[in-house]
């Protein structure tokens, strides 16, 4: 037997429970990792609270890191000893050990710990695909990132900067303001203390910029649909303050015929060879020293609830990881 978090009824922190659990052998193509680090994630807060439903109990987590222990038959991708990161569905990564299909795994290169793909699998790529998909950021862009702060924040920031952007970036306090600096935004804005679209219009001399990362949602929509010039992008990659409201379209049309996406990890990364080149291009970025992870916090597994209420309160900066 071994230890997982699981709960059997939505709502706070206080519904996930350490509990035992048999995971039994690897099937046909199917792998057992004995999991060192586990990624904490907002959509982990979205599932557990039913924003996100599934059927229930359930596992929460949706990236870890660790060694495989077993192999089922047939599969020659990955071998006993070998070290592997993911991310992916069903959530469950919240746990001492899992069994799962050899191709959720993408095998880590000696320059990149546990830690650090612990808590860049959903993040970083993330950041990949916001950057190098979604919009694509070219040299002499200015762009805006909500939650410059966050864990995606501190990674986009980095990673476009290295692009040669110009990165402006909204953080709730002067300490987060000085960390989202230190890792390459140009601009922090603090948006307790000043209007961030004015600073925006301000900093792009009226322009506006071509692409808006929001995170924020509900609270930010509407503002961010302000900092975009004619025919920019708003990227709705999450919504921790709440779901947008019902989309108007004419708010895109008379602010420039503007573009609306609402991406998710989980399409880029359908195909094995997306997965595989997107990772690829996060382990060469992070090994080059051009972007940095930032594990600012620590978390013992079965305190999982204590990381979540700091996560929701938004007590957090960079990446967080919950040790098994």
């Amino acid at each position: 037997m071994t230890k997982a978090i699981r709960y059997e009824q939505t709502g706070g922190p206080e519904v996930m429970k350490w509990v035992d659990v048999e995971v039994g052998e690897p099937g046909e193509g199917e792998i057992r990792v004995k999991q060192s680090a586990c990624g904490l994630n907002y959509i982990d807060v979205y599932f557990r609270t039913g924003l996100y439903p599934q059927p229930l109990p359930a596992g929460l987590g949706m990236e870890a890191a660790g060694e495989v222990v077993a192999v089922g038959a047939g599969v020659s991708s990955v071998k006993v000893g070998e070290r592997v990161a993911y991310v992916g569905r069903p959530p469950g990564a919240y746990a001492q050990e899992r069994v799962l299909r050899a191709d959720q795994v993408i095998r880590l290169p000696d320059a990149i710990s546990d830690e650090q793909a612990a808590s860049v699998m959903l993040q970083g790529l993330t950041a990949q695909y916001l950057l190098r998909r979604t919009y694509r950021v070219q040299a002499g862009d200015t762009i805006l990132i909500q939650a410059a702060a966050g864990g995606v924040g501190l990674l986009v920031c980095q990673w476009a900067k290295a692009l040669g952007a110009t990165v402006i970036g909204t953080v709730s306090s002067a300490e987060k303001a000085e960390i989202a600096k230190a890792h390459g935004c140009d601009h922090p804005i603090v948006y307790t203390r000043e209007d961030f679209t004015a600073r925006v219009r301000e900093i792009t001399h009226g322009a506006g910029v071509p692409v808006v990362y929001d995170s924020i949602g509900k609270d930010t929509y509407v503002k961010s649909l302000d900092c975009l010039a004619p025919l920019g992008m708003f990227v709705s990659f999450g919504n921790a303050s709440g779901p947008l409201p019902p989309i108007d379209s004419s708010a895109f049309s008379s602010r420039g015929s503007l573009f609306f996406t609402r991406p998710t990890l989980f399409s880029y990364i359908a195909k094995r060879s997306d997965y595989e080149a997107m990772s690829a291009e996060l382990f060469d970025v992070i090994a080059s020293g051009k972007v940095k992870t930032s594990i600012n916090q620590r978390y013992a597994l079965k305190d999982v609830g204590q990381a979540h209420a700091d996560l929701e309160a938004r007590k957090t900066t960079g990446s967080t990881i919950l040790m098994p």
